[in-house]
This record gives structure tokens, sequence and C-alpha cells, in this order.
């Protein structure tokens, strides 16, 4: 029987150790049914395209393409979200969070009228 000398037992145990982890952190980043496949949370439709591909906007990392935009959940109230995204990518004509539309006057207000 070999057994592994005290020299050589430290590094297996660091890369069993790394392993551990990174396969406990991917776990634990990974997005949760209710984000769907792609992670996404909120969606915003633009009134007008947008040159910016990646805004960050409220603590959030935002996708743009053409005149609509994506995140991630976040942990704001999602007309807070919404307004905040419009102060980075102008008027905001429809915004959803987890599949649900803010109402017409959140909207108004999520544009600041």
């Amino acid at each position: 029987m070999t057994t592994l000398s005290s020299s050589r037992a430290k590094p297996v145990a660091i890369v069993a150790a790394l392993a551990w982890t990174t396969l406990s952190l991917g776990t634990a980043i990974a997005p949760s049914p209710a984000q769907g496949a792609e992670g996404v949370f909120y969606r915003a439709q633009l009134t007008a395209p947008t040159a910016k591909a990646n805004a960050i906007a409220g603590g959030l990392a935002w996708k743009c393409a053409d005149s609509s935009c994506a995140a991630a959940k976040g942990t704001s109230r999602p007309a807070i979200v919404c307004a905040r995204l419009a102060k980075e990518v102008g008027p905001i004509a429809a915004f959803t969070a987890g599949g649900k539309a803010l109402e017409p006057a959140e909207l108004a207000r999520c544009n600041g009228n």
C-alpha cells in the first residue's frame, strides 16, 4: 500500500479544496428557475433605440439591443428599477418585472411624468 507523503498531501488537499469551492460557487450563483434560463427578470422596451449595448443602472447590469433592455433581478421595487434605467437610456415604453408589466401610472412616473 502506498501512502502520500506530507509534502505531497498538501497540494492534493489544496486542489481538492479549490475544486469544491468552484463547484459550490457555481451552484450558488446559478439563476433560479423563476428568472428563466437566461437569468432575465426585468425587460424594458424603449421609446427609441439606444446606442448603449451595456448599461449600469440602479446597481444592475443591463444588456441592451436596439430599443430593448434586459437584466437579472435586483433588490429594489420595479418602479424604482425602471426610473433608474430611464435616466440612463431614455424614455421607456413598456417595463416588466418577473413577467408582470408596470401599470400606466407607474410607467409615467418611471419616465419622470
